[in-house]
């Protein structure tokens, strides 16, 4: 089993979440998933899906949120952390353990979300978020693939067919195939079953 599975969201920091979230939406037609605000988050945050495997995330102070504060202090608006997915945080913590990795606010209290960090002075800049989670619980019907029936949808399309396949890390990779491709991928899965 692999540690880490991928990178699944970039995380903006921002004063003003209203405005940031309009920006996104109007200018990079992203598509709301899972958000929060109030207890137990003491900060607003915000998924976003673009295309069919991209996510990023928008944080802004709420009421707490000292750490967004002092972040946000320094500047208007940035990239505040990257998360990656692990399919076990027991074992990212026992690995970061065994390589001396410093981290902080491990945490288990959450069921569908596990977590630690890595602070930036042990990242070379960079505040990591590791975390383990179903990422299709995090996005919105909208680019999620049904969670019942075929993992897989074709629809035709102009001069071949649209071939989506739902992706380990939630919502779908899509291609489009020329009818000379589909032929050959048949072929090929022919091959092997």
């Amino acid at each position: 089993m692999e540690l880490f599975s991928r990178i699944d969201h970039v995380s903006l920091a921002v004063n003003e979440y209203d405005k940031a979230r309009a920006f996104f939406e109007d200018v990079f037609q992203v598509i709301p998933g899972a958000g929060g605000k109030g207890p137990p988050w003491d900060f607003r945050w915000q998924v976003f899906s673009l295309g069919d495997l991209t996510r990023l995330e928008i944080i802004s102070p709420n009421g707490g949120g000292e750490f967004l504060k002092k972040f946000l202090s320094e500047r208007e608006g940035g990239v505040h952390h990257i998360t990656l997915e692990t399919p076990d945080i027991r074992k990212v913590k026992e690995h970061l353990d065994g390589k001396g990795v410093p981290y902080f606010g491990y945490s288990e209290a959450i069921e569908e979300w596990k977590e630690l960090f890595i602070h930036p002075k042990d990242a070379y800049g960079v505040l990591i978020q590791i975390a383990e989670f179903k990422p299709e619980d995090w996005l919105s019907d909208a680019v999620n693939f049904p969670r019942e029936g075929p993992r897989w949808s074709v629809e035709a399309g102009s001069g071949g067919v649209d071939l989506s396949i739902s992706h380990p890390g939630g919502g779908k990779a899509a291609i489009r195939l020329s009818k000379d491709e589909v032929r050959d991928l048949i072929r090929d899965l022919e091959k092997v079953i």
